[in-house]
């Protein structure tokens, strides 16, 4: 099987290189916004999270790579903890998908009001803003719906078109980049969100076949 059908090998970066990284970034360049996507584990995450309190990288929008849309899970029990009280206190705005949003709460989640709990647990945990992405995995459904909880109360249900493809690998982590750069261009964050889905809604729309299954 070729690299469309999935993850097949993955290496974990040193903290030491992370630490560098960090030192370099932050003396050459004026960081307004970033964003984090798979951190393997709990100490890559504390080294992460010590950064981002030492160096001011701007808003943080954390896409946390707990499971596949599919459902698969991708992270230890301890990682997950670290994620939820080292790098949630410090997140600007968090995208995690429909089985993420499950660990992060420890149940199943079954209706609308169950997702909108969800949003504020997660939120009192200490991530400002949350998107909590609608369920995309049955060709029976003619809609996706996200879930928006912001900083200042506001709640609402961010609607877009179900596309049947299975062409949309890296959706997750294109919305996650765009409210970066929104956010770093001094975009309110409503308006991040919205153009985020707007511009992954018609990437999807526009598929690019690459490889032979999740393209």
């Amino acid at each position: 099987a070729g690299i469309s059908y999935g993850i097949f090998d993955s290496v974990v970066m040193l903290v030491d290189f992370i630490n560098k990284q960090f030192d370099v970034l932050a003396d050459d360049l004026h960081i307004r916004a970033a964003k984090t996507g798979m951190l393997a584990d709990a100490a890559t995450m504390k080294a992460v999270a010590a950064n981002l309190t030492k160096y001011d990288f701007g808003a943080l929008v954390l896409d946390p790579v707990i499971s596949t849309k599919h459902g698969n899970t991708l992270m230890e029990e301890e990682a997950l903890s670290t994620l939820k009280n080292v790098l949630l206190p410090l997140t600007t705005v968090i995208t995690p998908n429909f089985y993420e949003t499950q660990h992060l709460v420890g149940r199943e989640l079954h209706s609308d009001a169950d997702i909108a709990e969800a949003a504020a647990e997660i939120q009192a945990l200490g991530a400002k803003n949350v998107v909590l992405k609608g369920r995309h995995d049955s060709d029976d459904q003619t809609e996706v719906r996200d879930y928006i909880l912001l900083e200042n109360g506001k709640h609402f249900w961010l609607t877009g078109p179900y596309f049947a493809t299975e062409r949309k690998n890296g959706t997750g982590d294109t919305l996650s980049a765009v409210i970066t750069a929104e956010l770093g261009k001094g975009t309110p964050v409503e308006d991040a969100i919205r153009i985020a889905k707007h511009f992954v809604d018609t990437a999807i729309q526009n598929e690019i076949a690459v490889g032979h299954k999740f393209g």
